[in-house]
């Protein structure tokens, strides 16, 4: 590489790195004259940059976005980061347009790197992962993804028609009025695009899958941001989803315990059962188990105090539990064992 064309790609690393610098800054960066860095810039122009000249004492110069995709600059570690996110969607995806967009950006990259790093990319193996039962992979439309995601980014109301599931992505009824939405993330889960929105129709937070979604045009008036319940939206999608196992299907004995606890840090413990976010450090589960008192033990895993419960056999296997632990204390005759090692 020339010493013009390595200055060139410093210079374009420093307005990267913050758009705005004056001409003098990166004179003295560079170690060369402002006339030399206005001839870099036309170069970078002529690369297709839009480097603007900005007005003030000393000048400067600031980079913009413009219409095309000029020649990206990149160091080691952010090109072996991006093909092993590259490689990661290409490998997991549901068979969708984004799956197919990443796998051609994968080639695309791949053909351009140098040898030592295109040795670093390809000793990473990404093997897919089949999703578990009852959480296929749904593809996606790429432009559902980015009308959603638009709605999201400037807060608009949206519009959208919703199918049902097994209707072959066709709305439940083709007359009937759209569903209104305030959409505020678009979340991923088990391969699967959702967006969690406010439903104005319903009055209560929802989540849409994006496959089964058809946003219609032109979006609504704009919006004031909610605070979704708990204050994560992962975890309260995850959340809402918790409950696909036995505890839905077939547990003998089901309740439900309120907790002084955040929802994101009940959900990972949650594999049954279904949590819904209540504030910033409180939350509902629901449960099951094959006996009311190994329920009440499931509960006080959880080491948070217990706000409410329910039904009313929880909460007498909750005084069993209670009384049994507190027996570890006392011998036979229902003395207070002294200090020491204790014994059942």
């Amino acid at each position: 590489m020339t010493e013009t064309s390595r200055r060139t790609l410093l210079l374009l690393s420093l307005l990267q790195a913050r758009p705005d610098r004056t001409g003098p800054e990166l004179a003295r960066r560079l170690g060369v004259t402002p006339r030399t860095v206005r001839r870099d810039v036309e170069r970078l122009r002529d690369l297709g940059y839009r480097v603007v000249a900005t007005r003030g004492r000393d000048g400067g110069y600031r980079l913009d976005a413009g219409a095309e995709l000029p020649p990206l600059l990149f160091d080691d570690e952010q090109v072996v980061a991006l093909t092993v996110a590259l490689r990661t969607v290409a490998a997991s995806g549901p068979g969708d347009a984004i799956e197919e967009a990443a796998v051609r950006a994968l080639a695309t990259v791949r053909q351009v790197l140098p040898a030592r790093l295109r040795h670093r990319v390809d000793a990473v193996d990404v093997a897919p992962v089949a999703a578990g039962p009852g959480h296929p992979g749904a593809a996606v439309d790429l432009e559902v993804l980015l009308a959603v995601s638009a709605a999201v980014r400037r807060r608009e109301v949206l519009r959208l028609d919703y199918a049902a599931p097994g209707s072959a992505g066709e709305a439940d009824d083709p007359d009937a009025a759209p569903r209104r939405v305030e959409p505020h993330h678009v979340v991923v889960r088990d391969r699967r695009w959702y967006l969690l929105a406010w439903d104005l129709d319903r009055d209560d937070w929802r989540t849409f899958r994006l496959d089964r979604t058809t946003p219609r045009v032109p979006t609504g008036p704009r919006f004031t941001p909610r605070e979704v319940p708990g204050g994560d939206a992962g975890a309260f999608v995850a959340g809402r989803f918790a409950g696909s196992g036995r505890a839905a299907t077939g547990w003998p004995c089901t309740g439900w315990v309120e907790l002084a606890a955040p929802a994101s840090g009940v959900v990972p413990f949650v594999d049954d059962g279904t949590v819904e976010a209540l504030g910033p450090g409180r939350c509902r589960i629901g449960l099951g188990s094959w006996s009311w008192v190994a329920l009440a033990a499931r509960v006080a895993a959880f080491d948070a105090d217990v706000l409410a419960a329910g039904p009313a056999e929880l909460v007498a296997a909750g005084d069993v539990v209670a009384r049994r632990l507190a027996s570890a204390d006392r011998d036979p005759a229902g003395r207070r064992r002294p200090d020491g090692p204790r014994r059942r």
